[in-house]
Order: C-alpha cells, then sequence, then structure tokens
C-alpha cells in the first residue's frame, strides 16, 4: 500500500475508572504469565464499522461515549485490569488491584478507513500514526495495564432512496 498522508487529532489521555467500587487486593500472576520475556507491551489494532446512515435513536449516540461508559462498567467485574503491576519477592509480578482505571484517549483522522485499505491487512504502514504512544506509560511496572484508543474515521453517507410507481 502506498504512503497515505493524514492528519490525527487526539484528546487528551484520560483515566477510565471502574463505575463502581471493587476489591482491593494482590493477585499473583502465575509462572507462565511471569516470565521475564513476556515483560513488555504488545500493541493491538482493531477496526470496527459503524453504520452512519442507521438513524434509529439507539445508533446516533455517541461510540466514544457508548465505549468509555461500557469500559467503566466492564472493568467492574474485570477489576484486576484497573490495577497495576508491581514486583513481589523474587521479583515475582503481581497485579495490585488498586481501582486506578485504565487510559483511554479519543482521536480522529481526516481518512476514510477504506483509505487505509478496504479492509486493512497488516503490515499497517500507518501504525505510527494510529497508536498513540503515552508518555510514561511504556513500562509495565505501575503504569495502566490497558490503553483504549478509539479512532473515528471519516465516513460517507449516501442515503439512498427508491420509490416505485405503479
Amino acid at each position: 500500500m502506498e504512503s497515505l498522508a493524514f492528519t490525527v487529532r487526539r484528546h487528551r489521555p484520560e483515566i477510565v475508572r471502574p463505575a463502581k467500587s471493587t476489591p482491593r487486593e494482590c493477585k499473583l500472576l502465575s509462572d507462565i504469565d511471569d516470565q521475564q520475556g513476556l515483560r513488555c507491551q504488545i500493541p493491538v489494532i482493531q477496526f470496527y464499522r459503524n453504520d452512519p446512515c442507521n438513524t434509529t435513536a439507539r445508533r446516533r449516540r455517541d461510540p466514544v461515549r457508548v465505549i468509555r461508559d461500557a469500559l467503566a462498567r466492564a472493568l467492574v467485574f474485570y477489576y484486576p485490569l484497573a490495577g497495576r503491576l508491581k514486583e513481589g519477592p523474587g521479583r515475582k509480578l503481581m497485579v495490585d488491584c488498586t481501582g486506578e482505571g485504565v487510559l483511554f484517549i479519543e482521536a480522529t483522522a481526516d481518512v476514510t478507513l477504506e483509505n487505509l485499505g478496504n479492509p486493512p491487512r497488516p503490515p499497517f504502514p500507518f501504525m505510527g500514526e494510529v497508536l498513540y504512544d503515552v508518555p510514561g506509560s511504556g513500562g509495565i511496572l505501575g503504569c495502566p495495564l490497558l490503553l483504549i484508543q478509539v479512532f473515528s474515521f471519516l465516513f460517507i453517507c449516501l442515503p439512498y432512496s427508491y420509490v416505485f410507481y405503479s
């Protein structure tokens, strides 16, 4: 795929906390999850299409707000994700379930998803523009365990009406 120039506008990163209080505890990672080679962040990018032409009241809600609110509710049940990793004796990793929350970023781009490939497939030459590396969040100890960025691309909606007269 050719190089494509586009502009990305990001809102300030925010912390999304669980919608309700969660247990305060430490959970040890298994020996499988605690391997030195796995102590890194792994970027994942997923694309989901929105149907902007669907005008039902349910669909007109702001997708960013829906995702942010759903994330806060999900963190109540998956509360360890709202905690922080820390090291114990012998460098054993554990999740300190603090309820501090996860990083959430809203971003927009002046390009359509189709411009990036239909559907976009790896390797993604635009990965650096789309995924944001929040300063200070690159480590694994004491950092949010999850960073979610909701990216809105331009869309073109061409409503089509068909009327048949007999």
